[in-house]
């Protein structure tokens, strides 16, 4: 592993990072903190009047979101763009593949016409791994399905360590739809490479079957439940979107029940560490997974995520980019 970069060593790429980032169920916890450190570097770059630096000069970034996303994709937008890189925006509804053209087509093409990077999102689980399996350009996945989205997750934990000191030994309550969210299991992921704690809180209908069991393909973690229980002395309160339509599958019972059951308000807080963090992935469903006076409280970070989210991607492109040391 390389020494440590500083903002001089933006212009001078040294040896490779990994070339694709797909989850984080592979990262060592020194491949972490590489990405944190890098991550230092960013935000000492954002702080500045001219947030911009020739690290990715040349280099052509293509956002190709099968997805509707405005958070992720405008986060690496300005990511690629601050560490000037050529960047393109396709819109899968109006591109070829409305016309019936294959992934790995329009994959190819791209590559065909220059793209250096790919930021993939996809609906489908193990998109991108097929993808970087039939390409030389670097893929980034930017969440696939139920299954992974390795850059959120990257972020959440660089704004735990930064807020808290540390992350080994943490206590973080995950709460909220935890059979289909590609966050939680990249933050399992990653949480428990680092030494954290994991408890996830749901009602069983949305936690996966066997979750927490040392068969399932997932580190093992705890789950609980009631969320009074879960959430008492923790150190980061995590809450996921509820997505309304769970409620028409019959996975959730009525939305009031769950709100009563659920819901993090500051009742609840409370029972947490005085200084605990609140963080949600967004968008927000206001007076569901978490009541309306708690989003802005002194304990939430949830502007900070969205914050972090552009310093954290912009060390990732940067490593994957030829500009870090490799693992």
């Amino acid at each position: 592993m390389a020494n440590r970069i500083s903002v001089a060593d933006l212009t001078a790429p040294t040896e490779t990072f990994r070339p694709h980032v797909l989850d984080l169920d592979d990262f060592s916890p020194r491949e972490v903190e590489v990405v944190f450190e890098a991550t230092d570097v960013m935000k000492e770059v954002l702080g500045r009047e001219i947030k911009k630096v020739p690290a990715l000069r040349g280099k052509t970034l293509v956002n190709l979101f099968y997805e509707a996303s405005t958070r992720t994709r405008v986060s690496f937008e300005l990511a690629a763009k601050n560490l000037s890189a050529d960047v393109v925006n396709i819109a899968v509804s109006g591109s070829s593949v409305a016309k019936g053209e294959s992934l790995l087509d329009t994959i190819r093409t791209l590559q065909a016409l220059g793209a250096d990077m790919i930021v993939m999102r996809h609906s489908q689980a193990g998109a991108p791994y097929l993808v970087a399996r039939h390409v030389k350009s670097c893929v980034l996945n930017a969440g696939d399905g139920w299954h992974a989205h390795p850059s959120q997750a990257l972020l959440d934990l660089y704004t735990m360590r930064e807020r808290l000191g540390r992350l080994e030994g943490l206590k973080v309550v995950i709460v909220g739809d935890i059979l289909h969210s590609r966050v939680a299991r990249s933050n399992i992921w990653g949480l428990t490479a680092v030494g954290a704690r994991v408890v996830l809180c749901a009602p069983p209908t949305l936690i996966p079957f066997g979750l927490g069991r040392a068969e399932y393909p997932l580190p093992e973690v705890e789950v609980e439940y009631n969320l009074d229980r879960a959430i008492e002395g923790a150190d980061v309160v995590m809450a996921l979107r509820i997505q309304k339509e769970r409620h028409k599958e019959g996975l959730l019972p009525d939305l009031r029940e769950y709100v009563r059951l659920y819901q993090i308000d500051r009742t609840r807080l409370a029972r947490a560490k005085p200084h605990a963090l609140l963080m949600h992935p967004g968008p927000v469903n206001e007076g569901i997974e978490l009541a309306a006076d708690v989003v802005t409280c002194a304990q939430s970070v949830i502007q900070e995520q969205v914050a972090n989210g552009v310093a954290v991607r912009m060390a990732l492109l940067y490593l994957m980019g030829g500009g870090g040391g490799g693992a």
